[in-house]
């Protein structure tokens, strides 16, 4: 989530991320009823489905459109920015920024460390 999105990111509770989850590896928006259906591990009802939908909404991890009486719900940002946000968040919360991200370059795998490369090099060019 870009910051101008949402003014902090904050975790997603359990509820929340199963909903983040089935929305983010969906192709198209989805009504509260179709994500009910595809929560396969839990019985919950409509109401409940549809007040997290509204939570997310509200705190700006997704958008919603008008498709006759019901709303379509899709992600407002990729699970990619998601992620990125909540490691920038985790950033912020060190005292030394530096030695953060040195620990964090020296734990990934090689080829994570190229991707890092890359990356970065993108950045300069």
């Amino acid at each position: 989530m870009c910051s101008t999105t949402l003014k902090s990111v904050k975790g997603l509770g359990e509820l929340e991320r199963s909903i983040m989850d089935i929305l983010w590896a969906e192709k198209a928006a989805l009504t509260a009823r179709e994500v009910g259906r595809l929560i396969a591990d839990r019985d919950l009802a409509p109401t409940t489905v549809m007040t997290v939908l509204d939570r997310l909404t509200r705190k700006g991890f997704l958008r919603r459109t008008r498709d006759g009486r019901a709303w379509r719900y899709e992600p407002a940002e990729s699970r990619d920015s998601y992620i990125a946000e909540l490691m920038l968040g985790a950033l912020d919360m060190t005292g030394d920024r530096s030695a953060a991200l040195t620990r964090f370059a020296k734990a990934v795998s090689g080829d994570e460390a190229e991707i890092l490369r890359r990356a970065l090099t993108e950045l300069e060019d």
